[in-house]
């Protein structure tokens, strides 16, 4: 039954999820990195030039920028930030977006990155399906279709749903390869690698531990009975074949890497790849030795486009190593914390998908404990012969398993606490793994168990799936129920898991609410009755003017016109209305502050007005 009727529910539930898109897209205002993506997005694609926003790849941003290049806008090039600036790609993206219509080039800026969100579920009911069967490879899209945090950031100009894509796609076609070593899935493997590397300057982690796989699947594949060669001599054959392979495949990869650097600088002034270098790199160390290489590269005509790659990378490099301020649990520091992406995890995922994480990681103990434990031999032996088999039989399993320890442990280690965004290129995979464990348990259970277990599924299932129906719109904000749902999401932790700038649009469309309802009142109208949180308090009036520190890519001036007034924590708060924006309400709050310094701890004294999830809005009378 559902396999006959499977492509009908894929379409289904892709086709909602299209739809929940671009309804959520339309209503939220450009976030903080899009500000700098979207201007970006648009000269690659109309310039072919990259000076903007060259530590992240092109990939997403060039696909970003193909619905702007039919549209009718203007790009300041004739602004001294675009002529001889050097990183301006947030003060151009702000003037790119704001001179144009905002609405428009945001929303369709959009518009490819839900498509590539899209491809990404058709491929992960794909490879569950061919792993476990077409019922297991719906659940895993339904895990993934309706994962709030998914829905949430699938329609920003960011790299995170697109290197989530690119890896993914990356690892299902390294998979055929190994299984098939043909030219085929060759040059498939090198060209989605290439694609990955392109997407997020993270893929880079796909190089040691793509090779690691293919070297440890070579050594341990069974030699046949009909091969009369010894054992030894059969697997070094086969461990040089797919060296040879996987060197043809590298090739067609950093081709793919090198066309598309290609066509996004070929436009591009001679220098503009040094003036970056030397702006960012120093005289010192590894430091001079780095920004050497990219002045030389950038010197060659042949390796001019490798030489942004390159400026990426390293930039990139620079980046993590310096850090981020970030507010979690009531303290603001810039130092990592180990325990920061396992606790926005366990806050903000789900708790279905918290629940059947658990379960299949017993399950997976449970079995790897019996396999070692009750067959005759020593334990290492019993060990290592079930690795060798679990590496035969289970390849696109250890893949996952690999990349998701791999990536979390460089997560959890790392140096930037920034938004459980960043580890959505686990979340593919762990869905995959988790129907794959799930429908694998169901098949060992006698008849009553498995009938049990099926009612537990089917309420798991509609739990998934009321998930986003009782939270729409808050998905950028959302946080479990355990957590405490959206609204109380800011006392944890803010920045892109809660806070990003997306909610400014709805704080003009309440402010001009409230100005309706407060003329209203004066006819006694019982038109804003419905309005709870709307409702203007009979001495205040009119807003005529509200204080704003907003946090986010969109313009505050450009949404609210004559009533903005800029604002900040360090100014004394007098009598009128402020908007605040979680990130710099909490970091106004609890940074610490020299004696005497001022803050926003004033606003405890006032119960704020929620816009969205992310911004507060306080009257002082």
């Amino acid at each position: 039954m559902l396999k006959k009727y499977s492509k009908l529910i894929v379409a289904l539930i892709l086709t909602t999820v299209f739809a929940v898109s671009l309804i959520v897209s339309s209503q939220e205002s450009t976030t903080m990195d899009e500000q700098a993506h979207i201007p970006s997005a648009y000269t690659y694609v109309k310039y072919a030039d990259m000076r903007l926003n060259p530590e992240h790849p092109p990939l997403i941003k060039y696909l970003a920028g193909i619905p702007l290049a039919f549209m009718d806008v203007k790009f300041p090039t004739d602004d001294p930030g675009w002529k001889t600036g050097i990183n301006e790609q947030w003060n151009l993206g702000n003037k790119f977006i704001h001179s144009n219509n905002a609405d428009a080039i945001t929303f369709w800026s959009r518009f490819p990155i839900i498509l590539i969100a899209l491809i990404l579920g058709i491929f992960i009911f794909q490879w569950t399906k061919e792993l476990a069967g077409t019922a297991a490879g719906l659940f895993a899209l339904l895990l993934y279709a309706f994962d709030p945090n998914i829905l949430g950031h699938n329609h920003y100009v960011t790299t995170d749903i697109g290197i989530a894509a690119f890896i993914f796609f990356a690892f299902y076609f390294f998979v055929k390869f190994l299984k098939k070593p043909d030219f085929n899935n060759t040059v498939l493997a090198g060209l989605f690698l290439g694609l990955a590397e392109l997407a997020k300057f993270s893929a880079v982690l796909l190089f040691p531990i793509f090779g690691l796989i293919l070297v440890f699947y070579a050594l341990a594949r069974k030699k046949p009975e009909s091969e009369v060669i010894s054992t030894f001599r059969y697997k070094w054959k086969y461990f040089w074949i797919y060296i040879r392979k996987f060197i043809i495949a590298l090739i067609v990869c950093f081709g793919v890497i090198f066309a598309v650097y290609f066509v996004t600088t070929f436009r591009m002034p001679e220098g503009k790849v040094t003036d970056v270098a030397k702006s960012v790199f120093s005289d010192e160390g590894k430091s001079a030795i780095t920004k050497s290489i990219i002045i030389k590269m950038d010197q060659s005509d042949v390796l001019r486009p490798m030489s942004e790659y390159v400026l990426g990378v390293a930039m990139v490099f620079v980046r993590v190593s310096g850090g981020n301020t970030y507010y979690f649990f009531g303290e603001v520091d810039n130092h990592a914390r180990m325990s920061y992406f396992p606790t926005v995890f366990i806050l903000k995922e789900t708790l279905p998908m918290l629940f059947l994480l658990i379960f299949s990681l017993i399950c997976a103990i449970i079995n790897a404990l019996k396999n070692t434990f009750e067959k005759p031999g020593s334990y290492l032996r019993k060990i290592l012969v079930s690795i060798g088999l679990y590496l035969r039989t289970g390849v696109a399993q250890y893949s996952m398993l690999a990349f998701i320890a791999l990536y979390s442990y460089l997560s959890i280690t790392g140096n930037l606490n920034i938004g459980f965004r960043h580890l959505f290129p686990i979340l593919p995979f762990a869905y995959v793994l988790v129907a794959k464990q799930s429908f694998e348990f169901l098949k060992g259970l006698n008849e009553h168990s498995r009938k049990m277990f099926k009612i537990a599924l089917a309420v798991l299932v509609f739990w998934i799936i009321l998930e986003p129906i009782i939270f729409f719109p808050s998905y950028i904000s959302y946080f479990n129920e355990a957590a405490g749902g959206p609204k109380s999401g800011y006392k944890y932790v803010v920045d892109s898991n809660l806070d990003w700038g997306q909610d400014l649009k709805r704080l003009r469309n309440w402010v001009d609410e409230y100005n309706k309802c407060s003329d209203l009142m004066k006819t006694n109208s019982l038109i804003c009755v419905n309005f709870s949180s709307v409702n203007p308090h009979p001495t205040f009036g009119k807003i005529e003017k509200i204080r704003v520190d907003y946090f986010g890519g969109s313009s505050p001036e450009y949404y609210l016109k004559e009533k903005f007034i800029p604002w900040h924590a360090d100014l004394d708060p007098v009598s009128g209305w402020y908007a605040i924006s979680a990130e710099f309400l909490q970091e106004g709050i609890y940074k610490k502050k020299n004696p005497g310094d001022k803050s926003y701890a004033w606003t405890r004294s006032y119960d704020p007005i929620r816009i969205g999830d992310s911004i507060f809005v306080f009257r002082i009378p």
